[in-house]
């Protein structure tokens, strides 16, 4: 052997000695998957990854392309904890919008934690994905000519991660994860129970916040907000108008619950009419105009079939009005207005105004035939493997109706027989005074993931839920959240801003 060789050889066997479990992922060999990175990154090095991200815990960092179809490019990444500080679980993470981008938990941190970043420092395997393209979450243009991008932002994505993040995690580890578990709000909510629906083995626990399940209708009823507040600008509720419209509701409800504290424990249960502001005497001061009073109309009464008057989509909530920026500003949320130019319609210019709410609803519905909505009320499959779901949704959300999930909920009751069966596998949380996934004037900082692994791994069952509302930085009222249909009611005395005052009751 030239002396070159032997060098060569040593020099090989060298590298070899060298390389980390983690680095050897990088050859892992698994059908559709190319990995395109696989890194060990230390604890003193994981800040410099990103200048807003926290420092994070060492681990493993594996980069993958999936392509499941011809058309298919679905990026994500799986972070693994070291041996020793995994807690022998996986959780994957979901998305926002139309995703494009994977939820890594860079900037602001959310209340309730649903990121790669938050999982892993709670010592999970963790992972998230594009859903198959690059965007901003607002723009659904990639689906123009793309059928197979819009079957991989639906459901494929997430399922193709999961599976790929399974024998990721069993080749790392030597064995696969213990327990499984979703965490994800709005799309990612979405994701959720198109999960617990479509691929019902890929998890053991799901949480499902705010779930844009009803994608169709919901889209939908961000257009029949746009036409009813500013349509040729007649009845846009402009800042001031939004306050006006707010404190008139708290004054007329908020003492419907026993505790007169800015919230309504059950919004339902208000039954406030904007009319009451409307301007007299053709004044315009600390009153809505008539154009103003019928756009605050329809945006509680929710969009609804003109020829038909069937329902199309619940609206929003009375005590949620603070919330209506961006359905009341001067063009539609453009995750809305891009389904029906880009998947609905095929037409770029394509102009929300013609949005016609009898016979276009029902296109919608047919081009979609299953593939985003995700309404299937039979759990069974995933309840029967031990499957446990917790939903939840803030009473204020200003982007999906509350009443759709209560819709939802009620459905699988319906299909699997009675509260009673479906309460020891899934129960839904509604969080008064909070908005869209977080933030509001209520409790909105809490824990689903701790509740759901008490759940499934002891089976103690959520009775409550604790929520936090934190100002500057301290926390300055809490409040148990309740499962659904029951309510908290407070107990005559104590402070109001304490949970241990209340109590969870059925309503009467």
């Amino acid at each position: 052997m030239s002396s070159c060789a032997g060098w060569f050889l040593l020099a090989t066997a060298a590298i070899a000695l060298a390389q980390t479990p983690c680095e050897q992922l990088r050859s892992l060999s698994l059908p559709g998957v190319t990995i395109m990175a696989a890194e060990f990154v230390p604890a003193e090095a994981s800040e410099s990854i990103a200048a807003e991200r926290s420092a994070l815990p060492a681990h493993c960092r594996v980069a993958a392309v999936l392509a499941p179809s011809s058309d298919s490019h679905i990026e994500m990444e799986i972070w693994l904890p070291t041996t020793a500080s995994w807690n022998g679980k996986f959780q994957a993470v979901g998305n926002g919008g139309w995703a494009g981008s994977i939820s890594f938990g860079t900037g602001r941190p959310q209340p309730i934690a649903r990121t790669m970043t938050s999982a892993l420092k709670e010592g999970y395997a963790t992972a998230s994905n594009d859903t198959g393209h690059k965007g901003t979450g607002a723009d659904g243009s990639f689906a123009l000519g793309h059928p197979e991008k819009l079957r991989d932002f639906a459901d494929r994505a997430v399922h193709e991660m999961t599976v790929t993040s399974k024998a990721i995690i069993r080749a790392f580890y030597g064995a696969g994860p213990k327990l499984s578990y979703w965490n994800g709000c709005s799309t990612g909510g979405r994701q959720g129970l198109m999960e617990a629906q479509r691929h019902p083995e890929d998890f053991d626990g799901i949480v499902a916040g705010a779930p844009a399940n009803y994608w169709t209708h919901l889209l939908a009823s961000i257009i029949w907000a746009a036409q009813a507040t500013h349509k040729d600008q007649p009845g846009n509720l402009p800042r001031e108008k939004l306050i006006l419209l707010h404190s008139a509701v708290l004054q007329a409800c908020d003492a419907l619950d026993g505790v007169k504290d800015g919230i309504l424990e059950d919004p339902t249960l208000c039954k406030f009419d904007p009319g009451v502001l409307e301007c007299k005497s053709g004044g315009t001061e600390d009153c809505l105009t008539p154009a103003q009073v019928q756009g605050a109309r329809k945006m509680y009464a929710g969009a609804t079939n003109p020829r038909t008057g069937q329902q199309i989509y619940p609206g929003m909530m009375p005590g949620s009005e603070l919330g209506w920026d961006p359905v009341n500003g001067l063009q539609p949320l453009g995750i809305a207005e891009s389904y029906f130019r880009y998947v609905v319609f095929k037409d770029p210019n394509w102009d929300y105004r013609k949005l016609n709410f009898d016979s276009d609803i029902a296109l919608a519905d047919k081009t979609d035939n299953g593939l985003i909505n995700a309404i299937d009320p039979n759990l069974q499959p995933f309840l029967a493997h031990g499957g446990k779901l917790i939903q939840y949704h803030g009473w204020n959300d200003q982007q999906i109706s509350p009443v759709n999930s209560v819709n939802y909920y009620r459905s699988v009751v319906e299909r699997l027989g009675g509260a009673t069966q479906v309460s020891n596998s899934y129960r839904l949380f509604m969080a008064p005074g909070m908005m869209h996934c977080g933030g509001g004037e209520g409790p909105n900082q809490f824990n689903p993931m701790a509740a759901l692994e008490r759940w499934r791994e002891s089976n103690t069952a959520p009775g409550q839920i604790l929520a936090e509302h934190v100002t500057n930085g301290i926390v300055n009222v809490t409040r148990p959240l309740c499962p659904y249909p029951e309510v908290a009611v407070y107990k005559g005395a104590g402070s109001t801003n304490d949970a241990g005052d209340f109590f969870c009751q059925a309503p009467r």
